[in-house]
């Protein structure tokens, strides 16, 4: 007797999970890589050993570095923004602008290899993501610096320069971790220091947001 052949759409469904598992694997892989060494001092063999592949099967999948460089940036734009977009312009301005804190401090406590490789990108003048600083990551300021604006100019919100708040919340929240051996080498603890710090930031920011 005859076995069925396999659905042709059950097969190429089952297969195109496996591949987007595989990329996953390679990109995961890879920030830790590139985190460590760089893009100059990360090889192909080093990414394939971090994900338990041979570099023909990683081949498969990014015939060249370069390509997954700009895939783990993509990934890592793309969760760092995602808090930004939900700046809802129907909530409370002081309450939005707190849970918008607080979760860029929850991604530096989580994956703070995704901010350090980040961070030297833009050290060395963002020649992989300029198009996007420049695109869709000024749009999406401009966007919510307009909600911003209108929180101002309601008298709900202290007047400040809503880009600059921004940038300034950026650079508070990822401090913790493009710096983190610094941060725990001036706290002399090995504590986590980001649940310490939140209720600093968050007192500092909303009590000179609220409007007076």
């Amino acid at each position: 007797m005859n076995r069925p052949e396999p659905d042709p759409a059950l097969r190429a469904t089952t297969r195109t999970r496996i591949q987007s598992r595989n990329r996953e694997i390679i990109v995961q892989a890879a920030l830790e890589v590139f985190s460590t060494y760089g893009f100059r001092g990360t090889t192909l063999d080093q990414i394939a050993a971090k994900a338990g592949m041979s570099k023909p099967n990683l081949l498969y999948y990014f015939p060249r570095k370069e390509g997954i460089y700009v895939a783990v940036l993509e990934e890592t734009l793309t969760e760092w923004l995602e808090p930004l977009t939900r700046l809802d312009e129907a909530g409370d301005p002081v309450d939005e602008i707190r849970k918008y804190i607080v979760l860029k401090l929850e991604l530096s406590r989580r994956n703070p290899a995704a901010s350090r490789l980040f961070a030297n990108e833009i050290l060395h003048g963002a020649p992989s993501i300029g198009g996007f600083l420049t695109g869709p990551l000024r749009a999406l300021v401009d966007e919510k610096s307009a909600i911003i604006s209108r929180w101002i100019a309601e008298g709900r919100l202290a007047p400040v320069d809503p880009r600059h708040l921004i940038i300034t919340i950026w650079a508070v929240t990822q401090h913790y971790a493009d710096f983190d051996v610094q941060v725990r080498a001036v706290l002399g603890s090995e504590a986590e220091p980001i649940p310490d710090a939140e209720a600093t930031i968050l007192s500092i920011f909303l009590n000179g947001l609220r409007p007076r």
